[in-house]
């Protein structure tokens, strides 16, 4: 005998199926069928995708490879997964790479020249950035064989001056500060030409003069004021504030980057207060603007 239902009871039953969806129990509840935290399904909300690792190659001014070794830790610990190669040399010799089709992401430059060449012929991404400034000083060997004491001393006769390319931001800001040495009251009419007469070899970048003196292989050399501040081996001697020559650094986002995101925030990062902290742990001066 077939059990007849009452009509009510059937109707109700004919609507709870037709808003069930299928393979679901009449009876599972919205909260029952909704991810708690932790659940798969929110895990697979929450989850962001991992960041790629990145390789950033940093052509660097050779005057700047003491600070950029500890912005290297400071900016691969501050941003896991990137990774700072560094590659120093002159500013001049550097551009030329670039210009050339090397492999860089940001250049980092002793000057402002040479970034605003390769800004000028469309090989960066952006402007250039003012990051560091710095001074010059010259530098003897600790036992100062020379006996030099002052700026002048560096046209007397026999004196060996170690100097940089003709190319290298250094030497551009050493001639200038010669000229206005040589534009003192207490400086001789012919001092310029007597410092260019005892330049006796000129090397790829300034840390390579420095080395140099060190070695004793020369007298004097006119470098950055962070050089002779970073080596035991040689003595500074002050170049009168009136003859210096305030030197200024600048970077830019190499163009051919394939990182260019990655290039930018460093670059960012490297000129603001972390960068700017650092440098001035080894004696950089805030950049002019």
């Amino acid at each position: 005998m077939r059990l007849r239902l009452p009509l009510a009871l059937v109707m109700s039953l004919s609507v709870l199926a037709a808003c069930t969806p299928p393979g679901s129990s009449p009876s599972a509840s919205p909260e029952a069928s909704s991810a708690e935290p932790g659940g798969s399904a929110f895990a697979a909300a929450s989850a962001s995708p991992s960041a790629e690792p990145v390789e950033l190659t940093i052509f660097l001014a050779a005057s700047l490879t003491g600070a950029l070794e500890e912005v290297k830790t400071a900016y691969e610990a501050d941003n896991p997964g990137t990774t700072l190669t560094l590659a120093p040399d002159s500013s001049s010799a550097l551009r030329t790479q670039i210009e050339q089709g090397a492999p860089a992401d940001v250049y980092l430059s002793a000057d402002t020249t040479n970034p605003m060449t390769l800004v000028d012929a469309g090989l960066t991404e952006g402007d250039a950035v003012n990051f560091a400034g710095n001074e010059l000083t010259v530098i003897v060997p600790t036992d100062n064989p020379a006996g030099i004491e002052t700026p002048a001393d560096l046209a007397g006769e026999g004196v060996i001056i170690i100097a940089a390319g003709e190319e290298v931001p250094i030497t551009k800001y050493a001639a200038v500060a010669v000229d206005n040495l040589a534009a003192l009251p207490d400086y001789p009419a012919d001092f310029a030409a007597a410092y260019a007469a005892n330049v006796a070899s000129r090397e790829d970048n300034v840390k390579a003069v420095v080395t140099k003196i060190e070695l004793g292989e020369g007298d004097a050399g006119i470098v950055y004021v962070t050089d002779a501040e970073a080596s035991d081996l040689v003595k500074a001697i002050e170049i009168p504030d009136d003859a210096n020559v305030p030197a200024t650094y600048a970077g830019v986002v190499v163009a051919a980057s394939e990182n260019i995101e990655a290039a930018m925030a460093f670059l960012a990062w490297f000129a603001g207060p972390d960068g700017q902290e650092i440098l001035a742990g080894f004696g950089f001066l805030p950049p002019t603007q």
